[in-house]
């Protein structure tokens, strides 16, 4: 299918174009044409929902890209809203013409307006705030209006930063406070003027770094945002992806890297170690260190390159590279010394992103539980055979589990976003003789029935699904099948996202050829060109899964999900498929009741639901005190009422947790994985969640 979508944009390019560019002094702007063409083509031609590029869709991209470069509304004046809005019905029209009169106005406006307000909060922060006046501050972006002019700007920025330096001060004066009341003599004792001019200093640093940051994004990354605001126009999930982008998506979907294994964090203009993946290049070497400043960079035998006042995302790519090759760090350590490190790069293996189990019980029973947490449905789309594929990888664990005569299966799911289609189809199949797992339809034809065609049951005991309200995409697929099969009993939230839609990648690369290729890369377009239905035949879009178990979470009285977002594509139903229900689930009725009896007697949940309601009420209250007293009196209430909530996963005594033997003589070996093991579970040990999900699934 991708192979014929690209063959068929290859047609819809005009050759002209390409052979038009000649020009090196333009040849930013020449790659946007030929990005800009590339991705009007593809999204017209195979995306799942038909756009016309008119003035309503002219409307969507604008409103999308002027909230994007100024989302905060502290930078654009509404004169220069004026001047852009001339574009509003006017996008359309520049897009067919291949034109960025709209792009090249909103650059030189936004960019002059980073300068000025660079300028304003250095002289704000220069003088003392009185935090004695009655002011206010709305936080919602959404509810403030631009500034009609440069004083109103200057207030709106004196505003947001009184608050900025208010949290700093509140702060300081809390810890002096409690310093006095336990006579710690450790912390020096200043007076407010002090204490206030300190909070100043901190906030000054800080905007100073966000500002260094605004100063270093260019006209390639306003474009970029600009070919997004496009390709939201026609749904939530179909993106444009710049060749830096789609290398980090493919790393958070396979779990690995080819690098040195080092997680980075620009720091006050330097490039500082903030982590060492375990087992990595950085952590077999060993000289490398948490906290280490990153001076420079060079390639082998190359001379070095400076990295200081660098972007991250810049830096990144010079120190990440091919499997094999040497990468020599200058680097700056804590106590002030300069050295270099040399690192031979290899596959950097992200194992937290994938699948892992242990053996949970609950501690009033003798039933041994399975249980395996499954963060994405992952897959390496760059390699032929997909790689490390999620579902490989369940089908381990459950063999493992099974190993170990446990009595019933929970497949956690929380916070799943989804991934890869086959593998959830595929995964679906373990718990089903054979039979359609999901329908898929593209914007023309029927639906596809998609099907485990492998008579093989894989596991035939009790088995539950943990879902909430970020279980989406791949996630939903599977909790829908196992449900619609009655071969497992959902449990979560209201609901799961609701997001029913299938995306694709379409290199752009691969679509142009000969003298384009001196503009290469081009990035990748993520498009939905499919919309996936339950085999009981309504689909998952918007409404999500609904789960067997109905949990109290902290999403449960507010919109949440796919039907939160701008441009969704639409509920609908199609035919049921025809499929043979299990009959593992015909108590369905006595467990939902036996854990609706639970729950009203569990002062946990109960404490959640209330803490749900809190969460409801305060989401609305957008508005803060300038006063610092006030400010004082209304953080207090809000602190007591939060007391109440703060130990609902405190108690470790909820589950029992057992590492699995073959894991464990792996684990045990290494310190470090031994630490990130016991903190998984600890975390498991007392989620109330899990809990409830034993309970359920022990009575199946």
């Amino acid at each position: 299918m991708q192979k014929r979508i690209i063959q068929i944009l290859i047609l819809l390019l005009p050759l002209g174009l390409i052979a038009a560019y000649k020009h090196y002094s333009e040849q930013q702007k020449d790659k946007e044409k030929i990005i800009t063409e590339l991705v009007i083509n593809g999204l017209q031609f195979a995306h799942y929902q038909h756009n016309d590029l008119n003035d309503e869709f002219s409307k969507r991209v604008y409103k999308s890209y002027v909230e994007r470069i100024d989302y905060t509304k502290k930078f654009l004046l509404q004169t220069d809203i004026d001047k852009l809005q001339e574009y509003e019905v006017l996008i359309d029209d520049e897009l067919k013409q291949l034109s960025s009169n709209f792009l090249d106005l909103s650059d030189k406006i936004i960019a002059q307006r980073i300068k000025d307000a660079e300028e304003y909060y250095i002289e704000i922060l220069g003088e003392p705030f009185d935090f004695t006046l009655d002011e206010t501050l709305e936080l919602d972006d959404e509810k403030n209006s631009y500034a009609e002019n440069t004083e109103d700007l200057k207030n709106d920025w004196r505003k947001a930063l009184k608050y900025q330096v208010m949290i700093e001060l509140k702060t300081k004066l809390e810890i002096q406070d409690k310093a006095k009341e336990n006579n710690d003599t450790s912390v020096v004792i200043k007076t407010y003027a002090e204490l206030e001019k300190a909070s100043r200093a901190k906030v000054e640093k800080r905007n100073k770094d966000y500002f260094r940051r605004l100063n270093q994004q260019d006209r390639t990354d306003r474009y970029n945002l600009y070919m997004n605001s496009i390709s939201l126009a026609f749904d939530p999930h179909t993106n444009y992806f710049p060749p830096k982008n789609k290398e980090d998506f493919d790393i958070s979907m396979s779990g690995q890297l080819e690098g040195i294994g080092a997680t980075l964090q620009e720091k006050d203009g330097f490039i500082k170690v903030v982590n060492i993946v375990p087992g990595s290049p950085s952590y077999k070497q060993g000289e490398l260190k948490v906290n280490d400043l990153i001076l420079k960079v060079a390639q082998g035998d190359s001379l070095p390159l400076d990295l200081v006042g660098m972007r991250l995302d810049k830096a990144v790519r010079f120190i990440r590279g091919p499997k094999g090759t040497t990468v020599k760090l200058t680097v700056k350590k804590v106590d002030g010394s300069i050295v270099i490190i040399a690192i031979v790069r290899d596959i950097v293996i992200i194992e937290e992103t994938y699948a892992k189990s242990v053996i949970v019980k609950d501690p009033k029973s003798n039933k041994r539980i399975g249980y395996i947490y499954l963060p994405s449905f992952y897959v390496n789309f760059n390699e032929k055979d997909g790689g490390r594929r999620s579902a490989d990888d369940v089908l381990k664990e459950i063999n493992k589990l099974k190993a170990e005569n446990v009595d019933a299966l929970i497949i956690d799911l929380r916070n799943d976003g989804g991934g890869s289609l086959s593998d959830v189809v595929k995964m679906a199949g373990y718990f089903i003789p054979q039979g359609p797992i999901v329908q898929v339809k593209q914007k023309t034809g029927a639906a596809k029935q998609l099907s485990d065609t492998d008579p093989r049951v894989q596991y035939d005991g009790p088995v539950a699904v943990m879902v909430n309200s970020n279980s989406a995409s791949a996630s939903e697929i599977f909790a829908a099948a196992l449900q619609d099969y009655d071969r497992a009993v959902i449990i979560g939230g209201k609901q799961t996202f609701g997001k029913g839609t299938v995306q694709r990648f379409i290199n752009l690369d691969d679509i142009v050829s000969g003298k384009a290729d001196a503009y290469k890369p081009f990035g990748a377009l993520k498009l939905t060109f499919q919309k996936f239905y339950r085999i009981s035949g309504g689909s998952t879009q918007l409404k999500g899964v609904e789960p067997d178990v109905v949990l109290p979470d902290n999403y449960m009285y507010i919109e949440y999900g796919e039907a939160e977002m701008d441009y969704r594509l639409p509920y609908d139903e199609i035919p049921k498929a025809s499929y043979t229900k299990s009959k593992d689930m015909a108590n369905r009725k006595s467990i939902i009741k036996a854990s609706g009896k639970r729950l009203k007697k569990s002062e946990t949940f109960d404490l959640i639901e209330q803490q749900a309601m809190s969460i409801k009420k305060h989401r609305n209250e957008t508005v803060v005190s300038l006063n610092i007293e006030t400010s004082k009196a209304n953080q207090a209430k809000r602190k007591e009422e939060s007391n109440k909530y703060k130990d609902i996963y405190k108690d470790t005594t909820l589950v029992l947790v057992t590492p699995l033997e073959a894991d464990w003589l792996f684990i045990e070996k290494d310190t470090t994985k031994v630490e990130s093991a016991k903190k998984w579970h600890k975390s498991l040990m007392s989620d109330p969640y899990l809990l409830e999900s034993i309970k359920v699934v022990e009575s199946l």
